[in-house]
């Protein structure tokens, strides 16, 4: 086991989740290369996502769309804003290729908006492309566990 790999794209992970609980999602859509892909599935066993319905399904065009509709105040979804706090755990790196490292991680999600907590757990799988001394995403796939309930609208980024 490479520690000192895990603990560089822990260390990334953790910055990543701390952008979008805060708000900074300029910062956040810079973490991405140009070609990168934002997903949730709603079947938990699929794998084919471009040929599939996701909750989510985002290329670059697409994450700045989803990061505007979050800041603009005009998604009744989105306001008032959602207060999160991610915590992330059991990071394993699942192998390198072709200078891109595969991560999977545990995300507990909690979520208070209009005097609701709710909580949201998944497994996400990080594509992270090395550049330098720093990663890029390449992919996000997010898988809740709870995927084929029946979700609230989630009017902030997984």
């Amino acid at each position: 086991m490479n520690l000192e790999l895990l603990n560089h794209v822990s260390a990334f992970i953790w910055q990543e989740a701390d952008m979008l609980d805060h708000g900074d999602f300029d910062a956040w859509l810079n973490l991405w290369t140009e070609k990168g892909t934002y997903i949730i599935p709603i079947d938990p066993n699929e794998t084919d996502f471009e040929n599939t319905l996701n909750y989510a399904y985002d290329d670059h065009h697409m994450r700045q769309l989803r990061v505007q509709r979050l800041i603009g105040g005009e998604s009744i979804s989105t306001s008032p804003r959602a207060r999160t706090v991610r915590a992330l755990s059991r990071f394993r790196v699942l192998g390198e290729e072709d200078g891109v490292v595969t991560v999977r991680c545990a995300q507990n999600l909690r979520e208070f908006r209009k005097d609701v907590l709710k909580h949201y757990t998944a497994d996400i799988t990080f594509q992270l492309k090395r550049e330098g001394d720093c990663f890029k995403i390449q992919r996000k796939l997010i898988q809740l566990i709870n995927s084929t309930d029946t979700l609230a609208g989630i009017g902030y980024i997984l």
